[in-house]
């Protein structure tokens, strides 16, 4: 009930919080007068090759493993495993781990394994992202505090907010080194102990991995892919479309980091997140006010939605086409071994 009852209530709290303070009459005005929907095509267009460089990269993974799985199999494994996020947070991984080591008939732990490396690299993008984005937009960051009235420096490195992050970072580092050079029997160290001990062994994986380059250029590919929805979905509207790189970077991080938030399909944590960041540059304020900016929910909701529709499509479509390759496996078998029994009455 923890696991995944939490989530889903965390989910609905989120809309309903957001929905009792939206104008929906705005809104509606908004979508009519200032949304281009057709540059929603080639969002489309690019969110389905993130899913297949994904899955692209995972073979490289599971190859180094010894497990050769058909890319077709992994790419409906990846349009599964978010059609299946979107019900459970965070069961979509379990989920395409298990279909991959059923059809390939291999251990699950090895499937699993696998996962590690990638979801650290994830990780360790998300983190070089946000750290490279708060350097590029640090005057906009100074000029909205200073607006709010929490910094009157030209410059991040003075103030006390950057210097606590710095504290934090310092602090967690010691914690993790503390943890693995402590002899402590303490089953919650020993059980932090042991995910770092993976992590750090999914972190050499890659690196000693055949195929390591294209692991890279993969791992760009699909956050390349995932920036660049959100920079072509920014110019379906009016008030955006003039944005440029690095206000969409930013708007990109705060939405990776809302992501982290557990609720199913990152609802409300999301659109927080870009409501946020679109407040930076001007469109809406913070605290969010009573009604929210209809523009700045515009946004955040039709790009979402726009995000769900397609990952049920292509849900739909995997499950349809996993199942027809579980029917054509089933029959190859058969037909095997329908001819053994045959060679063996011949003999």
């Amino acid at each position: 009930m923890l696991k995944y009852g939490i989530p889903v209530a965390l989910s609905v709290l989120l809309v309903w919080f957001f929905y009792k303070n939206m104008d929906m009459d705005a809104i509606r005005q908004c979508l009519r007068e200032d949304v281009n929907f057709w540059w929603f095509v080639p969002v489309v267009i690019v969110s389905v090759f993130s899913h297949i460089f994904r899955a692209c990269r995972w073979r490289l993974q599971l190859r180094a493993l010894g497990i050769e799985a058909p890319l077709s199999a992994l790419v409906n494994s990846i349009f599964g495993t978010y059609f299946v996020n979107l019900l459970v947070p965070r069961l979509g991984e379990v989920w395409r781990s298990g279909y991959i080591a059923s059809r390939e008939r291999t251990s699950f732990s090895k499937v699993v394994g696998s996962m590690v490396g990638d979801r650290l690299s994830d990780t360790l993008t998300v983190l070089l992202l946000t750290v490279v984005t708060f350097f590029l937009a640090q005057g906009a960051f100074m000029k909205f505090l200073a607006q709010k009235g929490a910094a009157q420096s030209e410059s991040m490195f003075t103030t006390w907010w950057f210097w606590a992050l710095v504290a934090i970072g310092v602090a967690m580092v010691a914690l993790i080194v503390w943890i693995f050079k402590t002899t402590s029997d303490n089953a919650l160290i020993a059980k932090v102990r042991l995910m770092l001990t993976n992590l750090w062994e999914g972190l050499l994986s890659i690196a000693k991995m055949k195929g390591k380059w294209w692991f890279l250029l993969y791992t760009f590919l699909i956050w390349g892919c995932y920036f660049f929805q959100l920079y072509i979905a920014s110019m379906a509207f009016s008030y955006t479309k003039d944005f440029g790189i690095v206000p969409i970077l930013v708007l990109f991080v705060f939405s990776s980091l809302g992501m982290a938030v557990p609720t199913n399909g990152g609802v409300g944590a999301w659109q927080y997140a870009i409501m946020f960041g679109l407040a930076i540059y001007g469109v809406g304020e913070l605290p969010l006010g009573d009604p929210y900016n209809p523009q700045a929910s515009a946004f955040a909701w039709t790009v979402w939605l726009v995000q769900q529709a397609l990952l049920v499509v292509l849900g739909i479509y995997a499950f349809v086409a996993m199942a027809i390759d579980r029917k054509r496996i089933k029959e190859g078998k058969t037909i095997v071994r329908t001819v053994s029994d045959a060679e063996g009455m011949t003999v």
